[in-house]
Parts: structure tokens; sequence; C-alpha cells
């Protein structure tokens, strides 16, 4: 009997440290802010805006997560690579970060259903010759770091193809635009950052990778805060507030979401 008491008592510390530990939207009121971390070096998504603010696709939606929620916004600027140990380690309560969907980030994270869809990728100049994976052979293609288009190419080990990382998408977009790399691998959306004031655009989309979703990473014990997430961007696609921050920021509306 002695063992039994002391088996339920550890199992019942076990459940309440996990329910200490849960997320919940309530919290998150109870506090009056929410806390996300978002990319500023990664337009149209994030962006800093001529006042210095944070500014982009993402920021608006983190805005409207506060709005719907009724309390304050605070930004966390992240790159790719810290953005996960930010959410894991409590920093932030939720990522909005050019977060694509993968099993493999799902691992660490759960996601809410997609707010955008962008599609990976390789930019280059317009006359240059590439139309496919081979014609990538012996060319030098820039990175950010840890992103789609870096786990993307580096599973297909394409001879002779050499791989330059980045610390964000802003760096990398330098790095092509000042021949440091032949070509660019990325959303498409970094087009508008290329090409921005070019009356006569010298790079362009040279093919696709692969389509995208973004979806709002949370921990895996704030599923009821990922399930708030999914109705909050239902309600913002069916009441028009999603497509109109996609014709600003990418020119198009958002067109069909999946839902998971």
């Amino acid at each position: 009997m002695r063992n039994w008491t002391k088996l339920l008592l550890v199992l019942g510390a076990l459940l309440w440290a996990g329910a200490a530990t849960a997320q919940t939207t309530d919290d998150i009121i109870k506090r009056g802010k929410v806390i996300i971390a978002e990319d500023p070096t990664s337009g149209p998504f994030g962006i800093t805006g001529p006042d210095g603010k944070p500014d982009g696709y993402d920021v608006d939606v983190a805005k409207l997560v506060a709005k719907y929620m009724g309390v304050e916004l605070e930004l966390v600027p992240v790159t790719s690579q810290n953005r996960i140990p930010y959410l894991l380690t409590g920093k932030v309560d939720m990522v909005i970060s050019l977060f694509a969907v993968t099993p493999q980030r799902a691992l660490q994270v759960d996601f809410s259903n997609p707010y955008a869809a962008p599609r990976t990728v390789i930019t280059a100049l317009k006359d240059k010759p590439i139309k496919s994976l081979d014609d990538l052979k012996g060319l030098t293609v820039g990175v950010p770091r840890g992103t789609i288009p870096d786990l993307y190419l580096t599973g297909k080990k394409i001879p002779g193809l050499t791989i330059l990382r980045f610390d964000d998408e802003a760096t990398s977009i330098q790095a092509l635009q000042t021949g440091q790399v032949d070509a660019l691998g990325s959303s498409n959306t970094a087009l508008r950052v290329i090409n921005r004031g070019e009356a006569d655009p010298k790079f362009a989309a040279k093919f696709t990778l692969i389509e995208n979703h973004f979806s709002i990473g949370v921990r895996h014990d704030a599923d009821q805060l990922r399930r708030w997430l999914n109705v909050m961007i239902y309600a913002i696609k069916t009441n028009g507030e999603l497509d109109a921050i996609s014709m600003k920021w990418i020119g198009e509306p958002i067109g069909p979401l999946p839902v998971f």
C-alpha cells in the first residue's frame, strides 16, 4: 500500500507540473501582453519601417493576434536559428516569423493552420540560364541558414553545388546583389525586396523548389492556444483582413489555405 501511495504522489506531481507549464490564452490575457517572435530582416514578412519600428506581413498578423486577444503586443526580434529556442525556453509565447511547416520542426513545436503560402524559389540574374536543379551544378547558391531552401538543397546533394549559408535573408540577398553568389534560394517574396526601385528589374525567379505554408508556432503544451489561433486565422481569412495584408505586402490575394 505504501508503494502505491508513493506512486500516486509521483504521478500527481508530474501531472501538476505539466499543467503548471501549459500555456493558454487566459495566461496571456491575465498578463495583458502577448510576446511574439518576429524576424525583422526578411522582407516583406519582416522589415524595419521608415519610423524605425517593425513592419511587414508577419508584423501585421501579429498585430491582429494582439487585437483579437485584447492585449498589448511585444515583438521580439529573432533569426531562423534562435526562434525555436526562444519559444521552447519561454522567451516568447509564439513564433510568427516566416515559419514554414515541416515534419522535422513539428517534432519540436506545434503549428497553427497556415496564414501565408509563399513559394521557395531559385532567384538569379534574368539572363542567367537556370531552369532546373541540374543547372545549379558548379554554381554557388546563397541561403538563409536553417531555412527551407537550405534544408531542401542540402538534401538534394547536387554535384558541384556550393551552398553559402548566411545568418538572415537580408544578408543572403545582399550576397546575390553583389555577386558573391550565383543564385539565391529564398521565398518568392524576396524578389520584391531585390528589385525594389528598379525600373528594369535585374533579377527573376528561375524555378520553384517547393510550395510552402507559413504557420504560427507554439509549444507542444499550448494546444488550447493553438486552437484559438486556428479560429483567429479562420476569422481574418473570412472577414478579408488576411487578404488585405497579402495585397499590401505581396500584391495578390492569399488564395486557398490548408487546414490541419
